[in-house]
């Protein structure tokens, strides 16, 4: 069988095609980003509405209180405009609250779905492929980088696709009193528009890209650093390691400088540009009002309507600047996908009751190891039997156990459940049939039964009083003011060790697979407790496939009843006694 790909070797791809597959997910909720985009929209043309209207009127009664001085009979409807400027302040201070409130709401579902779709890509992932990094890598992927791209929609798409409606329709507008003046407006805003987008983002590309990285290295150094720090000490290393640490962050400084740089230089280019075409608009202006065809109102009025284009612009250095950024954590998150196995997902259906097991010729290597974890080995566990597989720490068990649950592709030979080959991927349907207890206790900061429905969402409180009874953990849980609503912290840091691999027994207890596999089931348990629990599940693993991995029997507490037992030695599973339950 052939490895999935590795995660580290998706290729460069264009900026184009690094965001098609991020904007088809957009896409999925383009009436709310239509309606934002309509809210920023509506605030932009509140904005110059506001200003436009405020000159002409200004001017307006300037000009007729003039008149009136003077004797000339003179009149202005001073309602129609004062109410306008009434109605576009209330619209933009109400369309910008509601904008802001609207689109953060907007961006909170898309980094849910970001979000959600990036863990059923790691769900996927083979064990081999997410041991190459640490956990911490992984949780940067699915929190920092999926962070980076809620600029996507927010700075990246909607503002100046805003932008560049506004200039176009800005232009319009003024080329109706005067046409050179709508050309100037979209010849120098639009010119500008295109340096923030493309120039900028151009610019500060690569040194935005390397912040990423960068900020990634110095990251999982400091944590090697704290975690590592008796080695390093011990080895006299701490020094080199804090000069590399050093080295990056000096670095990330000096991008930071340069990217502040070009997006001040963008920011100032805004206000130059927007300056230079309210001059020459001015001037164009003033020009047709010595030849009479312009009115003063509207001469004052067209300059200040430009004033509110900085509005728009403003915040288009900052985000097309650091564009490599979100392109980095794009590429990074696109490689992922393309690290998802792929292949047929569809398994024939097994057959009801408990499982058969066969392994043939399975051979399994991981990648970089010198030899492999296991050889060649073939092995027949007929359904409803009960084998133990012993070995020392690091002879393979646990990759064992990863490869019958369908976590683990086989380097070589295959696997059979129920004489149903086991493929690549395997399809999520495999869980219901198939439980697994590895040595790793994954548990979330939420309530007990949060917890425990994991395995059965549908379970009913009677059923989970059922599942921690099973394990010795009812009393305890009674004991507690807020029951199994009672939080057990991050990684179940509330609880002892013994209390949180109970609690994934009880877990695996609510799942009722076929074929059960457990990995070291009572690590961490006392030999009284051990014992109550064995004679507990032995009960419930009758009919089903049952395959316990130990060190050695006889240790502490043996495992449920057994038929036989085998023993991993050198890659190889070799039966070594003959066990009646």
């Amino acid at each position: 069988m052939v490895d999935p790909p590795r995660v580290e070797s998706a290729r460069q791809a264009t900026l184009i095609t690094t965001f098609v597959p991020w904007c088809r997910l957009l896409a999925r909720r383009r009436r709310r980003l239509m309606a934002g985009m309509a809210l920023m929209a509506l605030t932009l043309v509140s904005a110059i509405g506001l200003l436009a209207l405020s000159g002409w009127f200004i001017t307006a009664s300037g000009l007729t209180g003039l008149l009136l001085a003077a004797g000339v009979a003179a009149s202005l409807d001073v309602y129609v405009p004062g109410g306008g400027i009434r109605a576009f302040a209330l619209t933009r201070t109400v369309s910008r609250y509601a904008e802001r409130v609207y689109n953060h709401d907007t961006v909170l579902r898309l980094l849910a779905d970001l979000r959600a779709r990036l863990f059923g890509v790691l769900v996927e992932l083979d064990e081999r492929t997410l041991s190459r990094r640490r956990a911490s890598d992984w949780l940067h992927r699915l929190t920092a980088d999926i962070d980076s791209l809620d600029s996507l929609y927010l700075r990246l798409l909607a503002p100046p696709t805003v932008a560049a409606l506004a200039i176009l329709a800005l232009g319009g507008f003024l080329a109706i009193w005067s046409p050179a003046a709508g050309m100037v407006v979209l010849l120098v805003l639009g010119t500008t528009w295109l340096w923030l987008t493309v120039g900028q983002a151009l610019s500060g590309m690569a040194a935005s890209r390397r912040q990423v990285s960068d900020l990634e290295r110095l990251r999982s150094g400091l944590m090697e650093e704290l975690q590592g720090l008796a080695e390093l000490l011990a080895y006299g290393s701490l020094a080199a390691h804090r000069r590399r640490l050093e080295d990056v962050e000096a670095r990330l400084q000096i991008d930071q400088r340069r990217l502040g740089r070009r997006v001040a230089c963008g920011n100032a280019l805004v206000g130059v540009a927007v300056g230079l075409t309210l001059v020459l608009v001015l001037w164009l202006a003033a020009l047709a009002r010595q030849t009479g065809s312009l009115s003063g109102p509207v001469m004052v009025m067209m300059p200040l309507a430009i004033l509110a284009m900085n509005e728009a612009l403003v915040g288009l250095p900052m985000a097309f600047t650091r564009l490599g950024a979100t392109r980095a954590a794009a590429e990074r998150l696109n490689a992922l996908e393309e690290a998802k196995p792929g292949g047929d997902r569809n398994l024939e259906p097994l057959p009801p009751g408990p499982l058969a097991v066969t392994l043939e010729e399975v051979t399994l290597h991981y990648p970089g190891n010198l030899a492999p974890v296991l050889e060649a080995v073939c092995v027949d566990i007929r359904p409803g039997e009960r084998v133990a597989i012993t070995g020392v720490s690091g002879a393979g068990k646990s990759s064992l156990g990863g490869l019958l649950a369908g976590r683990l592709p086989p380097t070589r030979g295959r696997v059979l459940l129920g004489a149903v080959p086991l493929g690549w991927p395997v399809p999520g349907s495999l869980a219901q049939r198939v439980g697994l207890l590895t040595q790793r206790v994954d548990l979330f900061d939420d309530s007990l039964a949060a917890n425990l429905r994991l395995a059965a969402p549908d379970a009913t409180e009677t059923r989970l009083w059922e599942a921690l009874a099973m394990v010795d953990l009812a009393d305890w849980a009674e004991a507690l003011t807020a029951g199994l609503s009672t939080r057990v912290g991050e990684g179940g840091a509330q609880l002892s060790g013994g209390q949180a691999r109970r609690l994934a027994l009880a877990r695996l207890w609510l799942r009722d697979p076929d074929l059960v596999i457990l990995d070291e089931p009572f690590a961490g348990l006392d030999a009284e407790t051990a014992s109550h629990i064995a004679a507990r599940l032995d009960g419930w693993l009758t009919g089903r496939t049952v395959i316990t991995l130990v060190h050695q029997l006889g240790e502490a507490v043996d495992p449920p009843a057994i038929d036989r037992a085998m023993t991993l030695r050198a890659a190889r599973l070799g039966e070594t006694a003959r066990y009646l339950s």
